[in-house]
């Protein structure tokens, strides 16, 4: 019998891999939302004096600033403790179980870990095993959960930076084109459409907002996620996805507000709810949108 085949007959030993690889996942998603704005930071600074130094060399002050030393990418330099500088060890770094063993502190300073980083290992495996379960053991179940776990990343960053990089929503674009020419979530001219009305939807409103109030109510990294969220799931799962993350968006900001939790007037970063909005359209976007249509009827 093949693994394949043992998966396929096992529904159970199926999601607990998945799991299992997903807290496994969530470690190395970890390190991305850490390091990749970290990396882009530098790589802009460094654009920004080859630009100075080349155009305006009188602009910069007499000492430049000196350059990082080493590599610094999503594989070195080795984990540290940012405290003390503690090298992590292999069994350091076990998801969720190290947390546990080590009681939320770091072996050497016995400073504080973050509760964020079991956190977003234990949503990690959770929402791949809750899309395997959804999707069965199928090729589209692989890619929907690429998806879900560029997601998290996205979420994340965009919480924590206030953008959503380019390095991760434009490859995925394209990938959602490419696998949806073969059919494999919608179709081919479904998933055009959804890239081009997913970008010049929010697009619009962003233009139409800062006409009437002189403002930017978002970013370009928003219009760019939905045109992402359309080329992999097609224009019909638009309405749904927008409709969603608005008011997941407004119940949370006003929550935030009332408890004082935000500062009125403070951005708050709208690609986490069209995130979690495409998650749920990802999983059950034909329901939804088929239950909108009943509420419509009745």
């Amino acid at each position: 019998m093949s693994y394949l085949q043992l998966l396929q007959d096992s529904p159970v030993l199926f999601l607990a891999v998945v799991f299992l690889l997903g807290l496994i996942v969530g470690s190395f998603l970890n390190v991305v939302i850490l390091r990749l704005p970290l990396m882009l930071h530098r790589q802009w600074q460094g654009d920004c004096l080859e630009y100075l130094t080349e155009h305006h060399p009188h602009q910069l002050k007499t000492g430049q600033p000196p350059a990082e030393s080493g590599p610094y990418n999503l594989l070195t330099p080795a984990s540290r403790c940012p405290h003390c500088g503690h090298a992590i060890r292999a069994w350091e770094n076990i998801p969720v179980i190290s947390y546990l063993l080590l009681r939320g502190r770091c072996n050497n300073c016995q400073t504080p870990i973050s509760a964020r980083y079991p956190i977003i290992e234990l949503v990690s495996g959770l929402l791949a095993a809750l899309t395997a379960w959804q999707f069965g053991v199928t090729p589209t179940a692989v890619f929907a959960i690429v998806l879900t776990w560029a997601l998290i990343v996205l979420t994340m960053i965009d919480y924590d930076h206030f953008y959503l990089p380019d390095n991760i929503v434009l490859p995925l674009l394209w990938l959602g084109l490419l696998l949806n020419s073969q059919g494999l979530f919608t179709d081919i001219t479904s998933a055009l459409f959804g890239a081009m009305a997913g970008y010049l939807a929010l697009w619009s409103v962003y233009q139409l907002f800062k006409l009437v109030t002189g403002k930017e109510g978002m970013g370009y990294g928003d219009f760019k996620l939905l045109a992402m969220l359309g080329a992999w799931l097609g224009w019909q799962m638009l309405p749904a996805i927008i409709l969603l993350s608005s008011l997941v968006g407004a119940v949370v900001g006003i929550a935030l507000i009332l408890f004082r939790q935000h500062q009125a007037g403070k951005p708050i970063p709208f690609g986490p709810y069209l995130a979690a909005a495409g998650w749920i359209a990802l999983l059950w976007g034909p329901q939804l949108n088929q239950a909108y249509l009943n509420w419509l009827q009745g």
